[in-house]
């Protein structure tokens, strides 16, 4: 084994604290099937006009950042228009917001996207529309109204039992599912809550609708894929295999019109819950990796990430071998990373080398990669992104007030960009590294070859042409540890890292990745 002079020659390129790097190869596009996708809330993210509201023309302007920083994808929270901020409710599935520019706009912007070889993601919400949706107006009239059967009603007598009913699922809080349009007769059902009516997939005149708009958004647009909200709910809870039919049915239509379309599901469960999904949705989020990532950090347990992510992937590979494990450290819905993380530097810096270092295709969170901050109410998790010092900062989102994410707690991108120390530099070399290494972006997760203290997250990385040896120290006292043979060059180490004869000496929270001597 080399001493530790290999390691301090590795200073001299300035990749981060004390981060040593040799790229194997060049960088390379895994997208969709490890490729990263940057998810942005336009409404936070560039504000083009001055209005205090971020915008497609924006996004435009930020599309060099999101090459910069690695991404290869785009997943825009929705787009299309709705009386709320967060717009998922909507009123028009073929149009966009006024306050994010025009199509022609956004055409634009898939345009300079898919020369940058940026790929463009937009959330299509079909579970429910708004309430203020013409086929809801429509359908509200009246017994007889040929938009009735596109929503699911009852009458009063029928429901009763369930008026009441509280049902508390992990993706809501509801406290009733049934709700009365204002009549006193009929209710209609609206799972998330009175404002979201749920569309009824019983109908064949409502399944038509939506297949007639995705292929609106995939051949006259333009988009990549969409992300599907809230794809256990098409149906309800008690009726999986109408659920599990429907996303099949609606993969065929959508692949038959673009058969390269990317979907990807929101099933917001356990992966027994989520697996059954796959053969409609061949990329779903990983919601246990996202848990089980902070826990082990913050539990100093760093076998449960491993030993949790190899049955996950086990259990997929036994519903289809076929899928993309769609994983993801934070997102719009839970609380900014470093928060979950405790405010520890040390923690959530070692977190986006976890998430880089695991199979998978990363999502990246708009502003994790500068330490944003946001707790609930949601609002202040969709903070704006902090470009400059606010002086300076005429890109900068004003829609909100923020009480997270301000000049006092965040270091803007115009300042960080500067410092080679910075947590953006740190994202954009760790997300280099699996861009540019073939083990980390599509390899095999196998088990450590030695058996290491809980503190130790250790695993292998193999792909045809390479097998990598990963190790997080998630402790908080520093571990000597022997090393196995042949895995004698240094491909990362972070501060805290001492290699020599007698293995390696892990600081907490450092990390190192080594491969395999050919």
């Amino acid at each position: 084994m080399k001493n530790n002079i290999a390691f301090c020659l590795f200073l001299i390129l300035g990749l981060g604290s004390a981060f040593a790097q040799k790229q194997h190869q060049e960088i390379k596009n895994y997208w969709p099937k490890a490729g990263i996708t940057y998810e942005i809330f336009v409404q936070s993210f560039k504000d083009s006009n001055g209005d205090g509201i971020g915008d497609f023309k924006g996004v435009i302007e930020g599309l060099d950042y999101v090459k910069e920083l690695g991404a290869n994808a785009i997943w825009f929270m929705p787009i299309m228009p709705s009386p709320t901020y967060h717009k998922y409710d909507v009123t028009n599935y073929k149009a966009v917001h006024p306050d994010y520019g025009t199509m022609e706009d956004f055409k634009r912007l898939l345009e300079e996207a898919h020369k940058r070889d940026i790929k463009i993601v937009i959330d299509f919400i079909i579970n429910h529309t708004s309430n203020s949706h013409p086929w809801f107006e429509a359908s509200k009239m009246g017994r007889n109204n040929p938009y009735r059967e596109y929503y699911v009603w009852a009458q009063q007598d029928t429901i009763a039992s369930y008026l009441n009913k509280k049902t508390v699922t992990l993706d809501s809080d509801n406290i009733r599912q049934w709700h009365d349009p204002g009549q006193g007769i009929d209710y209609y059902y609206g799972f998330f809550w009175g404002g979201m009516p749920d569309l009824n997939f019983d109908s064949p005149k409502v399944r038509e609708e939506i297949y007639e708009i995705g292929r609106f958004w995939l051949e006259e647009v333009g988009v990549d894929g969409f992300r599907l909200d809230a794809a256990k709910h098409i149906f309800p809870d008690d009726r999986p295999l109408d659920n599990h039919a429907f996303w099949k049915e609606f993969r065929a239509k959508m692949e038959a019109i673009k058969p390269d379309v990317y979907l990807v599901g929101e099933v917001y469960d356990k992966k027994e819950i989520v697996a059954p999904y796959l053969p409609g949705l061949p990329a779903l989020f990983n919601f246990d990796f996202h848990y089980t990532l902070i826990n082990s950090i913050n539990s100093g347990d760093g076998q449960l990430l491993v030993e949790k992510q190899k049955e996950v992937l086990d259990f997929y590979q036994a519903i289809t071998p076929d899928f993309i494990d769609a994983t993801f450290s934070s997102n719009h819905d839970q609380p900014r990373l470093l928060n979950d993380l405790q405010k520890d530097p040390a923690k959530y810096r070692q977190a986006i080398a976890i998430l880089m270092t695991f199979p998978g295709a990363p999502y990246l969170y708009y502003g994790e990669e500068i330490g944003m901050l946001g707790l609930k109410p949601d609002e202040h998790i969709r903070e704006p992104f902090l470009w400059d010092k606010k002086e300076l900062d005429q890109a900068r989102a004003t829609w909100i007030a923020p009480v997270n994410s301000t000049d006092e707690t965040v270091t803007p991108l115009a300042l960080q960009r500067k410092d080679p120390h910075s947590l953006f530099n740190h994202y954009k070399k760790w997300i280099a590294l699996r861009n540019s290494n073939s083990a980390l972006a599509i390899g095999r997760l196998e088990s450590s070859p030695l058996t290491y203290p809980k503190e130790v997250m250790a695993f292998l990385r193999k792909s045809d042409d390479q097998e990598l040896l990963v190790l997080h120290h998630v402790g908080k006292t520093a571990l000597k540890i022997p090393l196995p043979k042949g895995f004698e060059e240094i491909l990362v180490a972070t501060d805290g890292v001492q290699v020599g004869e007698g293995g390696v000496l892990l600081a907490p929270f450092a990390s190192l990745v080594l491969a395999h001597k050919k």
